[in-house]
């Protein structure tokens, strides 16, 4: 928005994309930067700090009492950012408004936890109902408005399968997928932010060749007019996560709490909806793909054959009890994290070549 109101030479370099998402990193980064320690003095004052679930791993108890709801710094980096930089298209205004919703959700949850003083804040079954309205309004809106196709994309083998109504559900399950998985990720110092940075800025990769005709037909993927903003809306991701990390890093200052990890997970799996990479987000963001399962096994287990699969889930603590230090446990899954990326490049290989024979 910001570069319409200005003029000439400007003018026409801020209308960049690529220009924009670097400023869009910039401005999100000094945002957060900025009002981090706002957040954790307020909490401080209020003497809110995070409560520690007592099944959880011992090491952690001595993390109860720290600051949390950092992700409220985020929320509101992501959305100025993304109201500077972005053109206001419909796919930036429900990114936007998206992440103010599952912010509210989460903040509601990490207020409760305050006033019950206990790691239980909204009720799971309220929590995801919310949730899942949001996921079915964003299903339904785009459903109805025909911003773009119902389609489910299949990398590689280049094919769009038209699902109708259907959509409406498969994009609901999508955000609560995506947003319960980064929530249940947010586990160690700096685990979950560096993750999402990470496939953010793959997303932002993608999100560019989608909304640039020439790209996405040389590379396979479906060309999704007015994608290339959400470039911009990944970059205010990224630079509001570093901004966030700077505090996050071991030993943490401040946790992110619901308000961050909601917002965050539900914006990754909305971005990989209006960029047609939904199956390819499963694979660059892998580690929350088993960080959800690994819960989900568990339960299963527990519950049906009275044994439990690992030493406790999600599966970080796992390791941990396993003997691995907290900042081994982040750093190898942030390395696993750049490896599955890398897979994900060569199925982008593999579709471009598999295009390109098809011209």
């Amino acid at each position: 928005m910001f570069h319409y109101l200005l003029s000439g030479a400007i003018s026409q370099l801020t209308a960049m994309i690529s220009v924009r998402t670097l400023f869009a990193v910039l401005t999100s980064f000094v945002i957060t930067l900025m009002l981090v320690p706002i957040v954790i003095r307020n909490i401080q004052k209020r003497k809110a700090g995070q409560n520690i679930r007592a099944l959880g791993p011992e090491s952690h108890q001595q993390k109860a009492g720290r600051p949390t709801m950092g992700g409220i710094a985020m929320v509101i980096a992501i959305c100025v950012t993304s109201l500077i930089w972005c053109q206001l298209n419909e796919f930036v205004i429900i990114m936007v408004l998206s992440t103010v919703w599952l912010g509210t959700v989460g903040f509601l949850d990490d207020m409760l936890k305050f006033a019950k003083k206990s790691s239980d804040g909204l009720s799971a079954k309220a929590k995801m109902a919310l949730i899942l309205l949001l996921g079915l309004g964003a299903g339904w809106l785009i459903y109805s408005t025909k911003i773009m196709p119902s389609t489910l994309f299949v990398p590689v083998i280049n094919r769009d399968f038209e699902i109708g109504w259907l959509y409406v559900f498969f994009v609901t399950f999508i955000v609560a997928s995506w947003s319960n998985a980064v929530n249940l990720t947010d586990g160690l110092d700096g685990l979950a932010i560096g993750v999402v940075i990470l496939v953010s800025i793959a997303l932002g990769g993608i999100a560019y060749i989608a909304g640039n005709a020439i790209f996405s037909k040389h590379v396979g993927l479906p060309f999704v007019r007015g994608a290339g903003e959400l470039t911009v809306y990944c970059a205010s991701l990224v630079g509001a996560g570093l901004g966030f990390y700077w505090y996050n890093a071991s030993p943490a200052e401040i946790f992110m709490g619901d308000v961050g990890s909601l917002a965050l997970g539900g914006a990754l799996g909305l971005v990989s909806v209006f960029t047609k990479s939904e199956l390819l987000l499963a694979v660059i963001g892998g580690i929350f793909v088993v960080e959800a399962l690994s819960v989900m096994i568990q339960v299963f287990s527990f519950r049906y054959f009275g044994r439990r699969v690992f030493k406790m889930s999600p599966i970080h603590h796992h390791f941990e009890l396993s003997g691995w230090p907290e900042t081994k446990v982040v750093a190898r899954f942030w390395i696993i994290t750049i490896i599955l990326i890398l897979a994900g490049l060569c199925i982008l290989g593999l579709n471009t070549l598999l295009a390109t024979k098809t011209l």
